[in-house]
């Protein structure tokens, strides 16, 4: 193996693991520990902070150093990388301009293998939603499968599943006919990865989660791109998250005063404005995708609320009311069965 190799090689080893024996790398190297103990210098010389461990099983590992040497990526990891520089630049963190000149940095020293793999993944970044859920597990086939699609318009064809139901199996166990959509944008929000597209069979557009996303070979033809409604994919996309079509805001936006500091609400308010009033007292406004959504949320402070408005809010905290209500109404009469004996078996329950 060539020097260069046998170093690159050598760095990998020790940045797979935090001790290695000496023997054992120059097996995996094929050299002598003394041709080892001379390669490790070199990447010393580089700017490795690279320990030696004593004892019979002695051997290196590669630890943090002052400075910041030259660095090595296997291809997930730069396309992870490049992925992660250009989701940062929407993020809002104020790191938007170094994000930016980073993955330039990354993309230029990219063999073209990886350069032409990156440069297939393009997608949109919007800000995550509220309560939006942790990262579900993408594979990059999938995401490069649908990109690839978007770039060239082609038909794009897929299994789409419906998610896990009771027990962790599928919630739809009959056969179905693939989806057939035109993929126009590939979207990322808050780690979750969505495809917008239009769907062929249902004439109109649609949001597939990528997670539930299994392409099928070969894609169907060749279309022209439809204009996003509105055209801003971010705003549109953001928009249905809201449960609206027409524009980036909640359909249903109304106004209470919360019996509680604002102190204490604004950790929970998500995308709410929330106003100090004094005396534990706080006026907070938001909006839902329905007006009881809205009043069962603005339930979970567990306070007493006065509805500023409009009228449909409070007429959804008393149809809430009433429906609780009935739930307990319910219960107690089921309770007075059990209780009185009117229940004579298990299955009655």
């Amino acid at each position: 193996m060539p020097t260069t190799s046998r170093l690159l090689t050598l760095l990998s080893l020790l940045q797979t693991r935090r001790d290695w024996p000496g023997g054992v790398l120059a097996s995996r190297l094929a050299v002598s520990g003394r041709t080892v103990r001379r390669d490790v210098e070199r990447l010393r010389e580089m700017g490795y902070a690279i320990g030696a461990t004593m004892g019979p099983d002695g051997g290196y590992r590669l630890d943090s150093g002052a400075e910041l040497p030259p660095l090595l990526f296997d291809d997930d990891q730069v396309i992870a990388l490049a992925v992660a520089l250009q989701a940062a630049t929407v993020i809002g963190a104020g790191i938007e301009e170094a994000a930016l000149r980073a993955l330039t940095t990354v993309r230029q020293v990219m063999p073209s293998r990886l350069r032409h793999r990156l440069d297939a993944l393009e997608f949109t970044s919007i800000v995550a939603r509220p309560g939006e859920a942790a990262t579900l597990a993408v594979s990059p086939e999938v995401l490069l499968a649908i990109s690839a699609a978007t770039r060239a318009s082609e038909v794009l064809r897929f299994d789409y599943s419906d998610g896990p139901g009771v027990g962790g199996k599928s919630a739809r166990t009959e056969p179905r006919p693939p989806r057939r959509v035109e993929p126009h944008h590939l979207v990322n929000s808050g780690g979750r990865w969505y495809l917008l597209a239009w769907d062929l069979d249902r004439d109109d557009w649609r949001i597939f989660r990528a997670d539930r996303i299994e392409p099928r070979t070969p894609t169907g033809g060749r279309f022209a791109p439809r204009d996003i409604p509105g055209g801003d994919v971010a705003a549109y996309v953001s928009a249905r998250f809201k449960g609206s079509t027409q524009e980036n805001s909640w359909p249903c936006y109304g106004a209470v005063v919360l019996h509680r500091p604002a102190s204490y609400v604004l950790p929970f308010a998500g995308d709410g404005i929330v106003e100090d009033l004094g005396g534990d007292r706080c006026s907070i406004e938001g909006g839902s995708w329905s007006w009881t959504a809205l009043a069962a949320a603005l339930n979970r402070f567990d306070a007493d609320i006065d509805v500023i408005g409009p009228a449909e809010l409070a007429d959804a905290f008393a149809r809430l009311a009433a429906r609780n209500s009935d739930t307990v109404a319910q219960y107690e009469r089921e309770h007075r069965r059990v209780t009185t004996g009117e229940l004579t078996t298990a299955g009655d329950v």
